[in-house]
């Protein structure tokens, strides 16, 4: 048979309705603290997840470990390796972390126990509908009133007031940022600069009440990841590092207690060079009729000049469709892209059109995020080495 040039059919952009959702409500990272609380006698927290009960937990968050990554490297994390599922003697299991899977947003659905379209943090960056200008929801620039930005009060501050002993121990710096005050505050906060006085401290606090609910966190294996990638010696000696850490906490857990490893969301290196990264600031075909461009290179808000947001869709499709799944609002609403339910305050922070990558590429900004544009490893979509996150327990 002869091929002309016409003969075959032009490749179908990716269906957004094709995109696999995060688990909302039955086994995301907005469950994790409903279903510990509902455990320590704080029911009604909207999550259909369960957990065995304990008196006191413990949630030690490593950003950047996901799952896939955990089970890729079994020789630089024995101890986390051991408790990752049934083929090992653990009980591990994947959580998905949401969407966009972005640190701001996964420490928000964390911290309050609700999906990204209840709480409103979009992703990295994304427009503050009273400003018209972009909000970096994790560095809070520029400056936006926090309880406006997110006012449903924390898991954390709802166990407190049912006489949960509560605390969070991490670094010192993260103490007053405006992330911790909406999403990780309640009871106490305990700064300390070492990882090993944070798992040593943590230990102690879980021991000081009847029931207690303990957080802390760990951030460096997220960010070599993102200078170094994670395929590097850099990131392979933090992934050792953090192992020896839970391990240490994990051997100095009280009677009655769980602690449970899990992250914000995976990782996936992306290589350098055109076919790999797509530089908005010098495509023109991408730029047309874009007024504001937020979120981060595989997780896109898009925002259209008023009256051009069919047209943005329609060239985004054309352009990057077969690489990322690209949904106007209301069909990343639709898909449950956010969450089952969006608030009103919420809904237009998110672009008139959503792009998340499906391959290995992302759409970076190399004049508007000349920093962000130079990172090796990336994460912001739904695919698996970026969205599920591991839930490793360990109880005494």
């Amino acid at each position: 048979m002869v091929y002309t040039a016409n003969a075959w059919p032009e490749p179908e952009p990716l269906d957004p309705l094709a995109a696999p959702p995060p688990a909302y409500g039955t086994g995301s990272l907005a469950d994790l603290l409903p279903a510990i609380a509902a455990g320590q006698g704080l029911p009604g927290l909207g999550t259909s997840m369960e957990l065995a009960p304990a008196d006191r937990v413990c949630v030690f968050l490593i950003d950047g470990l996901g799952w896939e990554l955990l089970r890729a490297h079994p020789d630089e994390a024995p101890f986390l390796t051991s408790l990752l599922g049934t083929s090992f003697n653990g009980s591990g299991r994947p959580l998905t972390a949401g969407f966009p899977s972005t640190t701001a947003t996964s420490l928000a659905s964390v911290g309050t126990g609700l999906p990204p379209g209840a709480h409103g943090l979009l992703g990295y960056t994304c427009e503050n509908p009273a400003t018209g200008a972009l909000m970096n929801q994790l560095r809070w620039q520029p400056w936006t009133d926090p309880y406006a930005w997110q006012p449903y009060p924390t898991v954390f501050q709802q166990a407190d007031a049912a006489g949960i002993h509560t605390c969070q121990v991490s670094a010192p710096h993260f103490q007053q940022t405006p992330l911790t005050k909406i999403a990780l505050s309640g009871g106490t906060f305990h700064g300390r600069l070492t990882g090993e006085d944070r798992m040593d401290l943590a230990a102690r606090q879980l021991a000081a009440g009847d029931r207690s609910l303990v957080y802390t966190y760990y951030a460096e294996v997220d960010g070599n990841g993102h200078r170094y990638g994670v395929n590097s010696d850099a990131w392979r000696g933090q992934l050792m590092y953090v192992d020896r850490l839970a391990q240490r906490l994990a051997e100095q857990l009280p009677p009655r207690s769980a602690l449970y490893v899990t992250a914000d969301h995976g990782m996936i290196d992306i290589p350098f060079g055109p076919d790999f990264r797509i530089d908005f600031d010098e495509d023109w075909e991408l730029r047309a009729g874009v007024r504001l461009l937020g979120g981060e290179g595989r997780a896109r808000h898009v925002y259209a000049h008023p009256g051009a947001a069919s047209d943005v869709l329609a060239v985004w499709r054309e352009v990057v469709g077969e690489q990322m799944w690209v949904a106007s609002r209301d069909e990343a609403i639709a898909a449950g892209w956010f969450g089952p339910r969006v608030d009103d305050r919420v809904r237009s922070r998110i672009g008139d059109v959503v792009a998340a990558a499906h391959t290995d590429m992302v759409i970076i900004a190399s004049e508007r995020e000349p920093g962000e544009s130079k990172m090796v490893g990336m994460h912001g979509s739904m695919t698996a080495v970026e969205q599920l996150v591991p839930l490793l327990e360990v109880r005494t």
